[in-house]
C-alpha cells in the first residue's frame, strides 16, 4: 500500500463520524456495483468514491478543489476525478445510476441548484445517498454553532423533513432517513471536536465510534449533527 493510501485511510475512516456516515451510505448503495454508474458530489480527493469503485463501480468524483484532485490521482483505487463546480455539473440528463454526496449540501450556496443538477443527472429509478449538517441542539451552544459554521464554510443546515420536501419538489422520493449524534451529549461532542479539534480531533476521537453508535441505536431517530439520505428518483 502506498503512503498516500495509508494517510487517506487514515483521514478518511480512523474518524469519529465520518467512516459511521460515509459507510452507511456505501452500504445502502449495496455491495456489488458492478455496471453502475456512481457519481460522488464534491468528493474531494475521491476518495468515497474509490470505495465505489472497488465495489465495481465505474465512478466519478467532483470537486472545486484542484490539491485535493491531484492527491486523489495518486491512490489506488482513483476515481474517475472532475473539477467542476456542483451547482453546474458536465454531464448529460440521465447518465448516473446513482450519487453519493458526503456532508456537501450544507456548504454550497443554493441547496436546492445542487438538487436540481443531483436530479437531473441521474437515470429514473436512480438513487441518490446523501448526508448533510442538521445541527438539531446547535442554538444551545452558540459559540461551538458558530465556530462550527465558520471554520467549515457552513450556510445552510437540513433535517430529513426539509431535504424531503426539497427532493419531492425535484421528483425524487425519500426513501429512508437516519441521524447521527442523536443526543445532546453527542452533538455537543461533535460541535466540540469541530470547534477546537478540527481533522486531529476528530481522528484522535476515533475510538468513540462505538459509544457514539450505541447512543444513537438507543435515542429517537428524529434529530442529531447529521442526517444521511437515501432517496430515488421517480
Amino acid at each position: 500500500m502506498k503512503l498516500s493510501d495509508v494517510v487517506a485511510f487514515m483521514g478518511h475512516q480512523v474518524h469519529v463520524c465520518r467512516y459511521r456516515e460515509a459507510g452507511t451510505l456505501l452500504d445502502w448503495m449495496g455491495r456489488d456495483l458492478r455496471g453502475k454508474r456512481v457519481l460522488d458530489v464534491a468528493g474531494g480527493d475521491g476518495y468515497w468514491a474509490g470505495r465505489a469503485r472497488r465495489r465495481g463501480a465505474h465512478a466519478v468524483s467532483i470537486d472545486l478543489s484542484r490539491k485535493k484532485m491531484l492527491y486523489g490521482r495518486t491512490l489506488a483505487d482513483a476515481p474517475a476525478l472532475v473539477e467542476c463546480d456542483a451547482l453546474r455539473l458536465p454531464f448529460g440528463d440521465a447518465t448516473f445510476d446513482a450519487i453519493l454526496s458526503v456532508c456537501a449540501i450544507e456548504h454550497f450556496d443554493d441547496g436546492g441548484t445542487s438538487l436540481d443538477e443531483m436530479a437531473r443527472v441521474l437515470k429514473p429509478g436512480g438513487e441518490i445517498f446523501m448526508s448533510a449538517d442538521v445541527l438539531s441542539r446547535a442554538d444551545s451552544w452558540p459559540k461551538l454553532r458558530d465556530a462550527h459554521k465558520a471554520k467549515y464554510h457552513v450556510q445552510h443546515t437540513y433535517t430529513h423533513d426539509s431535504l424531503r420536501r426539497l427532493m419531492d419538489e425535484r421528483g425524487l422520493e425519500l426513501v429512508r432517513h437516519s441521524y447521527q449524534f442523536r443526543t445532546a451529549a453527542a452533538e455537543r461532542l461533535y460541535l466540540s471536536l469541530s470547534a477546537y479539534g478540527g481533522r486531529v480531533g476528530f481522528n484522535a476521537a476515533a475510538p468513540l465510534v462505538p459509544l457514539v453508535a450505541l447512543s444513537d441505536r438507543r435515542a429517537p431517530n428524529e434529530r442529531g449533527s447529521i442526517v444521511l439520505i437515501h432517496a430515488r428518483k421517480r
